[in-house]
């Protein structure tokens, strides 16, 4: 993959969520040289990522630099102190995107200053490659540098663009947040398994296996997941005797309306 941009891809930390995203990038074909990672201390794997490629680390900004892209990776709660020293990094052409959870663009300014900025909500699968990125992008931002962001972001999985900036609430609460649901699942089946009369560890295991087949096969289906679910379903059946639980008025829709609901507020409340 080739970016055309005016500068270096400066990206802002390199833990769990910036090392993925550089991994991605070094793998799609971008060039080490044309990064700069700016991270006080990057793990040794990481910094053996970022030598071996040919990437520039420094643990500050240095002088004399501006970047085509500025990519925040770091936690929401360090932004206010990582960020004011970095604003001689952005130049006309910059185009500033942040992954930091609850961090508004109108935040990211008073930092950076006016720019074209992307607010960006991967996933934590992301750090495998199979995320999902949901992205808003101000009105600063070109056609030409959306594509550069969306090229970017891709690497760890499809990216799906919002009208709003509010949108990325509903982004958080639904993909953001959404493999702890998945995972919780996983705990519940295995419970429920373990309560059926099964070993608790041989529960886990066909509780876990059964959500990850699950889940590739719905990847890799053309189909849609309702269905998947009708495929499994035979009337009157076992699997028929467990949606008719799951899918009553009292089940798992409204448990999972009021899920995002909560999780939606909270995002709203830590955007402020």
């Amino acid at each position: 993959m080739s970016v055309a941009i005016s500068g270096p891809i400066v990206l802002i930390g390199a833990g769990n969520m910036g090392g993925a995203m550089l991994a991605g990038w070094l793998k799609s074909g971008i060039a080490g040289s044309s990064v700069l990672v700016i991270d006080p201390g990057p793990s040794p794997a990481m910094a053996k990522l970022i030598a071996d490629n040919g990437a520039r680390h420094e643990t500050s900004a240095p002088e004399g630099v501006k970047a085509g892209v500025i990519f925040v990776a770091v936690k929401p709660q360090v932004i206010d102190q990582v960020l004011p020293p970095l604003k001689g990094l952005v130049g006309p052409e910059t185009v500033v995107v942040s992954v930091a959870a609850g961090k508004t663009i109108a935040n990211l300014e008073s930092h950076l200053g006016e720019a074209a900025t992307v607010r960006a909500m991967p996933n934590t699968p992301a750090m495998i490659g199979r995320g999902v990125t949901g992205a808003f992008a101000n009105a600063r931002v070109t056609a030409a540098q959306r594509d550069v962001v969306h090229s970017l972001l891709k690497v760890s999985g499809p990216v799906e663009w919002v009208a709003t900036e509010g949108d990325i609430d509903a982004v958080t609460a639904v993909s953001g947040s959404g493999p702890a649901y998945v995972f919780y699942l996983v705990e519940c089946m295995a419970e429920a398994g373990r309560k059926a009369g099964l070993p608790a560890d041989l529960a886990m295991r066909l509780a876990r296996e059964t959500v990850a087949g699950a889940g590739e096969l719905l990847h890799q289906s053309p189909d849609d997941a309702s269905r998947l679910r009708q495929n499994v379903t035979s009337p009157g059946g076992t699997t028929a005797a467990a949606l008719s639980i799951l899918m009553a008025e009292d089940g798992m829709q409204p448990l999972f309306d009021k899920a995002i609901a909560a999780a939606r507020t909270r995002a709203e409340e830590l955007a402020g």
